[in-house]
């Protein structure tokens, strides 16, 4: 990787993600993170349906750490950011923030590892995917 690189999405918060309070459940913020993920990967043009059916791989959260700064709310716009920050033979590192506006609500550190569909055990990337990663 030559430069750190961020992929933005966007989130709203809806009614269902938040408690009586209209505050954002802790847990719904590994969805957003995960949907970013997912659209971090389909914008360098790799489909999780396709990685799967055509390379037998999948990809599995390793471990999570994550630090909650500030509540969102109900109806908040927010900004999922990503950013790769470590590329092994068979695992992802990436950081992974939640912002509203210019204020920081919680951050992830994310290792992602690539398996086999078939029995879950770790295997290279593909070097397509390494390639692509590399040129960000």
């Amino acid at each position: 990787m030559s430069k750190q690189s961020i992929f933005a999405w966007p989130v709203r918060v809806y009614y269902e993600s938040t408690d009586a309070g209209g505050v954002v459940y802790h847990a719904e913020y590994l969805k957003f993170f995960e949907r970013a993920r997912t659209e971090w990967l389909r914008s360098l043009g790799f489909e999780q349906t396709a990685l799967r059916e055509q390379h037998g791989i999948v990809f599995v959260v390793h471990s999570m750490t994550l630090r909650y700064l500030r509540p969102a709310k109900f109806d908040d716009a927010l900004m999922v950011q990503t950013s790769i920050v470590k590329l092994g033979r068979c695992a992802f590192e990436f950081v992974q923030e939640v912002w509203r506006d210019q204020e920081k609500l919680v951050t992830a550190h994310v290792t992602v590892v690539c398996v086999t569909d078939a029995g879950f055990k770790p295997v290279s990337i593909p070097e397509t995917i390494t390639i692509k990663i590399q040129e960000l």
